[in-house]
């Protein structure tokens, strides 16, 4: 299927939705869950179970909003922004740590990419670690525009923030790692 004919689906599929069709949501849920997943997974540090249950409620939360989305960004931007703020609210709960021990395990059925030998685990592993030592807005800027591959203006939504301030988070994450990494950041970052 083309770019064109699936955005045409994707929005007959929104339309469907908003109009109380739970099969056609069920649709859009079976097109974005991967990437919300992917998402929170790592901003959650690669909790997995923590990951999914911040999902399912950002997946619910999205159905009982359906009817404020305007379409002025893309359905899956939208659910990422929704997603996005799920983990913010938990996070602030006071009873959650800000720092949870980062799990090394890299999970096959994560929207993000395979790794190929020996060498590629060591250096995801070593990004991982990097990771850990932004701050929450640095490392939310880094799973946006890296991980999610979303423009800055994309992103900037999604997060909430000002195109400059989002830029602003990016350029000190991307120091903060180049110092930690070497010059030599990994494509996958």
């Amino acid at each position: 299927m083309d770019a064109d004919a699936d955005a045409d689906a994707e929005a007959l599929l929104i339309r469907q939705a908003m109009a109380g069709d739970r099969r056609a949501y069920g649709e859009l849920v079976r097109r974005h869950q991967g990437r919300v997943r992917a998402l929170l997974r790592r901003l959650c540090r690669e909790d997995a179970a923590l990951a999914d249950d911040l999902a399912q409620d950002a997946l619910v939360q999205a159905w009982r909003r359906l009817e404020h989305f305007r379409g002025e960004a893309a359905f899956g931007t939208w659910l990422y922004r929704i997603a996005y703020n799920t983990f913010l609210m938990h996070v602030r709960r006071p009873s959650v740590r800000s720092t949870q021990p980062l799990d090394e395990r890299w999970d096959a059925d994560d929207a993000g990419p395979a790794a190929e030998s020996g060498a590629d685990l060591v250096a995801q592993g070593e990004v991982r670690r990097a990771l850990d030592c932004l701050s929450e807005p640095e490392r939310a800027v880094i799973v946006h525009c890296y991980y999610l591959d979303l423009s800055h203006r994309e992103a900037a939504f999604v997060i909430g923030c000002p195109l400059g301030t989002l830029k602003s988070h990016l350029a000190r994450a991307l120091q903060k790692l180049r110092r930690r990494l070497g010059e030599d950041i990994p494509v996958r970052i």
